[in-house]
C-alpha cells in the first residue's frame, strides 16, 4: 500500500475492508463491491475523495465531480461544501492530510482564501504555510479570518517550544546554596533523610519528614548574549521562517538574552521589533526572489556588539546568489573575532537537512558550525553558551 495511501484507509474504520479499499481505489476497484452502486456515507466519502483526487497533479481540471455511485445525477460540490463533508466523515488525522493535499498538491487556493471555509477549517501547519504563500490574494475580511488561523497555529507552536526553552534557562543546580523555592528536580534529598531522622518510626519502617530542604539553582547576570537570527525567506525555507519567529519570540525577555530576527533573499529587513509578536512577523514575510547570504550576513556584522558574546544563526539552504567569496570572508571574520556562527539547514521540528554541502564545507573551514537543529535543540545550544 502506498504511504499516501495509508491515512485515508485508516480514516474508514468503521466501513468493512471491501468498502475502504474501494474508496481508497476510487472505480478502479468496483470489483470490490461487486459494482454495485455505493450507499449513505460511503457513497458521500467517494465523492469526497473524487473531488480532491480525480484531477491532475498540478490542480489542473479543477472541474465538479458527480457523487458516483449514488443514483442521484450529477451534483456540484464548491469548496466549503467539500470541506464541510471532509469535517463530517473523516477523522482529524484523515482530514489534515487531505487538507494538506488540496492546498501543496492541487494547489487550491480557495481553502485558505474562501472566508466561509476559513471560519470551519481546522488551524494547522500546512495551512498556516498556504496562508503565507497566498496572503497577497486575500480582501482584508479574509485577511484577518487568516490572521486568527495563522496566531491558533504559532499560539500552538510557542506552547511546545516555550516549555522546551524554560527548562533549558532553568539553570544549573548550586549544591552550595539553598532556597525557599519548592521544586522537586531541586530536592536535597540527602539532608532532608539527615534532618528527619529522628522522625523514623521502626516498627512501621518509614520516614516521616516536616523539614524539607531543596537546592538553589545558579544564575549568571553578567553582559547579555546577542541571538542573531538570519532566516532565509525564500519559498524553500517557509518551515524554517516559521520556526526561527517562534524560537524568536520564546526567547523574547529572557534576562540574559537579547534576540534579533532578520529576513532576507536579496534584500534584508529586520523584524527584531516584532519578536514579542511573531504573528506580525509572519504576516511581514515575503516569499520567493533571490538569496544573497553574504549581503545578509554584513547586515548581522552592524548588530554585533561583543563578538565572543554572539550566536549568529544563519538559516538557510546555502544556495548563494550572491558573493561567495564575500560571504566565506565575512564569516570567517566574524568566526575569528569570537562569534558563535550556525549555518542551520534546517529550523523545523523534524529538521530534515537541504542544502549545498560544497558551500557548507567552506563555511566550516572558515569557522563556522553547519548541521541542522530543532528549535529545541537551537534553545539547548543558546541556554549551554549563556550559562558558562
Amino acid at each position: 500500500m502506498a504511504d499516501d495511501q495509508k491515512p485515508i484507509l485508516e480514516g474508514l474504520q468503521d466501513l468493512s475492508p471491501l468498502l475502504r479499499w474501494r474508496l481508497v481505489l476510487g472505480e478502479a476497484g468496483d470489483a470490490c463491491t461487486g459494482g454495485g452502486a455505493l450507499q449513505g456515507d460511503a457513497a458521500a466519502a467517494d465523492a469526497a475523495l473524487s473531488w480532491l483526487y480525480d484531477r491532475d497533479e498540478a490542480g489542473g481540471d479543477q472541474r465538479d465531480i458527480a457523487e458516483r455511485g449514488a443514483g442521484s445525477g450529477p451534483s456540484s460540490m464548491t469548496v466549503p461544501d467539500w470541506i464541510s463533508e471532509v469535517h463530517r466523515l473523516f477523522p482529524k488525522e484523515t482530514i489534515e492530510r487531505l487538507e494538506q493535499d488540496a492546498v501543496d498538491r492541487f494547489q487550491i487556493h480557495d481553502v485558505v482564501t474562501n472566508p466561509e471555509v476559513l471560519k470551519r477549517i481546522e488551524p494547522n501547519q500546512t495551512l498556516l504555510k498556504a496562508v503565507l504563500k497566498t496572503k497577497h490574494l486575500m480582501n482584508p475580511e479574509v485577511l484577518s479570518l487568516a490572521r486568527d488561523l495563522v496566531r491558533k497555529v504559532v499560539q500552538k507552536l510557542m506552547e511546545e517550544l516555550a516549555e522546551q526553552v524554560k527548562q533549558n534557562f532553568s539553570g544549573a543546580v548550586n549544591r552550595q546554596r539553598r532556597t525557599l523555592f519548592k521544586y522537586s528536580r531541586n530536592l536535597d534529598a540527602k539532608r532532608t533523610i539527615v534532618a528527619n531522622l529522628g522522625n523514623y518510626d521502626r516498627e512501621r519502617k518509614r520516614l516521616y519528614v516536616d523539614k524539607v530542604f531543596f537546592f538553589q539553582r545558579a544564575r549568571k547576570h553578567n553582559t547579555k548574549w546577542q541571538i542573531i537570527l538570519l532566516v532565509d525567506q525564500s519559498g524553500s525555507m517557509l518551515d524554517s521562517a516559521i520556526h526561527a519567529a517562534v524560537t524568536a519570540a520564546c526567547l523574547y525577555g529572557i534576562p540574559s538574552v537579547k534576540t534579533h530576527l532578520v529576513l532576507f533573499d536579496t534584500n534584508v529587513v529586520d523584524l527584531s521589533e516584532d519578536i514579542v509578536d511573531p504573528v506580525e512577523a509572519l504576516m511581514k514575510v515575503q516569499l520567493g526572489g533571490g538569496t544573497d547570504i553574504a549581503k545578509a550576513v554584513g547586515y548581522a556584522q552592524q548588530l554585533v556588539e561583543v563578538p565572543s558574546r554572539t550566536i549568529l544563526a544563519i538559516v538557510s539552504d546555502f544556495y548563494e546568489g550572491g558573493s561567495q567569496a564575500t560571504l566565506l570572508r565575512r564569516v570567517k571574520g566574524l568566526a575569528d573575532e569570537g562569534a558563535h556562527v550556525l549555518g542551520l539547514a534546517a529550523l523545523d521540528s523534524e529538521a530534515n537537512p537541504n542544502f549545498d554541502r560544497e558551500l557548507g564545507e567552506k563555511l566550516v573551514a572558515c569557522g563556522a558550525h553547519v548541521g541542522a537543529m530543532t528549535p529545541g535543540e537551537l534553545a539547548a545550544f543558546v541556554a549551554e553558551k549563556v550559562r558558562r
